[in-house]
Formats: C-alpha cells, sequence, structure tokens
C-alpha cells in the first residue's frame, strides 16, 4: 500500500503533466493502455492478466474528451483534498454521488465513475484503497479458530472469531 504522501504525487503529477501539455502549446491528452479484448495477455512471470502496449488516448480535442479529463481532475482534486489530506474515504457509489454537485462534470452513471477510479489506477501505478476508496460499505469479516485482541473503551479483550462471535464472524470497519 502507497502512502498518503506517495499517492498525492502521483495525482498531482497527472495535474502537472495535463498543466505542462497546455502550457507547451500541446493539447491536453492521457495515455492509457487500450481496454480491449486485444490488448489483453497473460504474463507467465506475475501469473496475471495484463494491458500490453496498445495505448488509447484521451484528449480535449472532443467535447466528450474534455469532459473526461474535466471529470478526472475534478476526481483528482476530490481524492488529494478530501480524502488524502483529511484522511477520510468513500466508497465507489459515495463517489458517484459525490459528482453529482460538479456541474457539467458529473457522472451520468456509477459505472462511469468507476472507470475513472480504474483510469486513476492504470495511469498512477496505484490501487484505489491508496486513494482511500472502497468497493463496498462495510470492511470485512473473519470466521474461523482465529483469535484477535481488540481494544475497547472498557480495555482490552482477546475475541476468538468462531467460539465468541458465532456464524457472523468478526466484523473489521473499514478504515483509512
Amino acid at each position: 500500500m502507497a502512502t498518503i504522501d506517495v499517492a498525492q504525487e502521483k495525482l498531482k503529477g497527472l495535474a502537472r503533466l495535463l498543466y505542462d501539455q497546455f502550457q507547451n502549446g500541446v493539447v491536453p491528452y492521457i495515455a492509457l493502455p487500450s481496454r480491449t479484448k486485444n490488448n489483453i495477455e497473460y504474463s507467465v512471470e506475475d501469473d496475471v492478466w495484463i494491458y500490453g502496449g496498445q495505448e488509447t488516448l484521451r484528449s480535449v480535442k472532443t467535447i466528450r474528451g474534455a469532459k473526461t479529463i474535466l471529470k478526472t481532475v475534478h476526481m483528482a482534486e476530490l481524492l488529494i483534498k478530501e480524502h488524502l489530506q483529511n484522511n477520510r474515504g468513500s466508497t465507489l457509489r459515495e463517489v458517484y454521488y459525490i459528482s453529482e454537485n460538479w456541474d457539467v462534470a458529473k457522472f451520468n452513471e456509477q459505472a462511469e465513475s468507476d472507470r475513472l477510479i480504474e483510469d486513476l489506477e492504470i495511469v498512477t501505478g496505484l490501487q484505489r484503497e491508496d486513494f482511500h476508496i472502497r468497493p463496498e460499505e462495510d470492511g470485512a469479516a473473519i470466521f474461523g479458530p482465529l483469535r484477535l485482541k481488540e481494544q475497547t473503551r472498557r480495555g482490552e479483550r482477546e475475541i476468538h472469531c468462531q467460539e465468541d462471535v458465532g456464524e457472523a464472524g468478526y466484523q473489521i470497519p473499514f478504515q483509512c
């Protein structure tokens, strides 16, 4: 997991890239791996499927491209100012609803904001958790013969995840 400083610097680096392109008379763009079936290949070394070398450009040359870049910049600002600097987080669903206040930059559907988060993961080489974004509202549950210590207001207590909490498991809340 990347530190907050690393995540902020990567997002600021993206903003600097767009700004520098504009200042140098280049139409601002972001290069991303093409998300097509033809651009997915298996990495034997990593034992996972990865994107190949084909790229697609997101550019402000078109209205659609300009809106996408605008949404990307709004998202990066949200992640830096609200999430990382204030040590807060949101679910993917909450990010979609936050955009309702972004006027022309708001997302039309959650799938659009989800894809943009994926784009930021790809461009920065980080994961959404590094931006304090989680997929679900809840945290996680631990099941089975596992013992853990929990600090409560009444002091420390030891919990057996199978015997003490039953079949529901022990809930671990999401924390940034």
